[in-house]
């Protein structure tokens, strides 16, 4: 199986670019907590090993790797709240959250590349999707590793208030023990009421 490479990267350096942020989100899936974003800026000289898609990697492996970006790369982390995913749509709150990851990195990049097959409509700068980016770019890998990270960390917490739903473990995602704890206790503020499993909970009978 081959690893995220940086030839998107060099690609766009031969062409002029110098400060390329790889931008990628993860959180859609669950049915509670918001939904992170994280825009990285490697340094060509000084990439990580062993980058990778954050869910091919184990939790002691990703905790090293964002601790290696925290000192060697330019990294931002941003987040959409229950209440704009439940505002807008999830992958309206997915791009809003990728594009203040993009605008909270300072000095800003000249290009992005984009996990997915679509650009935020509010970005203005230069940018090209990558479908699977994640196990393509190296940059984007290495997004995924802090979006995945930041996000983790803010469902333990929540998991302190909530310790019933399991977030600790599941991270929010609908695993039979989340399911069943929504089902017996009903949702919190934290859970998503637009999505399927929340709303029917809400609205049965």
């Amino acid at each position: 199986m081959s690893l995220p490479n940086y030839q998107l990267e060099e690609f766009l350096r031969e062409r002029g670019y110098t400060r390329i942020a790889g931008v990628d989100e993860v959180g859609r899936g669950p049915l509670a907590g918001p939904v992170m974003a994280a825009a990285v800026i490697l340094d060509p000289s000084d990439i990580p090993d062993g980058l990778n898609d954050s869910k091919k990697l184990s939790e002691k492996r990703r905790t090293a790797l964002e601790a290696l970006l925290l000192d060697c790369a330019q990294v931002a982390v941003a987040e959409a709240s229950v209440e704009e995913i439940e505002f807008h749509n999830i992958l309206f709150a997915a791009h809003l959250a990728m594009e203040r990851a993009i605008a909270a990195l300072d000095p800003a990049p000249d290009f992005l590349l984009i996990d997915g097959n679509l650009i935020p409509k509010g970005l203005t700068l230069p940018a090209q999707p990558v479908i699977k980016g994640d196990t393509r770019s190296v940059s984007i890998a290495a997004a995924s590793i802090v979006a995945k990270m930041h996000r983790d960390r803010v469902m333990v917490d929540l998991a302190q208030q909530h310790p019933e739903y399991g977030w600790a473990r599941n991270k929010g995602y609908p695993t039979l023990e989340h399911r069943m704890a929504l089902q017996n206790l009903g949702p919190t503020p934290h859970h998503r009421r637009s999505f399927k499993p929340v709303h029917n909970i809400l609205y049965q009978g």
